[in-house]
């Protein structure tokens, strides 16, 4: 398989909608909620739509992170699109040290960006800056 890169998207987090429930059964879980973001790439470009977009995230006993990320986003030529992710990053080391490997999917009911809908998307991401950096490859 060879990935090809498709777009950067950056998240811009804060402690503000910032929820740590503690321990639970998944392991320590922690609702982040997202505050804005950005996905820039040669054939798409939005930003964040509305306000139900968060990060489910929980870590295990062995420091192991597990992300379940969903959003909402408007292109820049007024389509919405849902894209949801998860993936996992070993944060044995402290909170957010470490890269975060996601596999992604976009849904678009728009005609203009319904090929969107058979990508699986691969992404590498880390913490920075107040926020997350993720970019996102195509398999062929």
């Amino acid at each position: 398989m060879e990935l090809t890169p498709f777009a950067t998207l950056t998240l811009t987090t804060g402690s503000e909608g910032l929820y740590m429930l503690g321990a639970t059964p998944a392991g320590t879980r922690i609702i982040q909620e997202i505050h804005g973001a950005e996905l820039v790439g040669d054939r798409v470009k939005a930003s964040l739509l509305g306000t139900a977009n968060a990060d489910w995230l929980a870590i295990d006993a062995q420091g192991v992170a597990t992300f379940d990320i969903r959003m909402t986003l408007m292109t820049d030529d007024d389509a919405v699109l849902y894209l949801a992710y998860s993936g996992r990053a070993d944060w044995s080391e402290g909170l957010g040290r470490g890269p975060i490997f996601v596999g992604a999917e976009l849904e678009a009911g728009d005609e203009r960006y319904r090929w969107l809908n058979a990508l699986h998307l691969f992404g590498r991401g880390g913490v920075a800056d107040g926020g997350v950096r993720y970019e996102f490859f195509q398999g062929s």
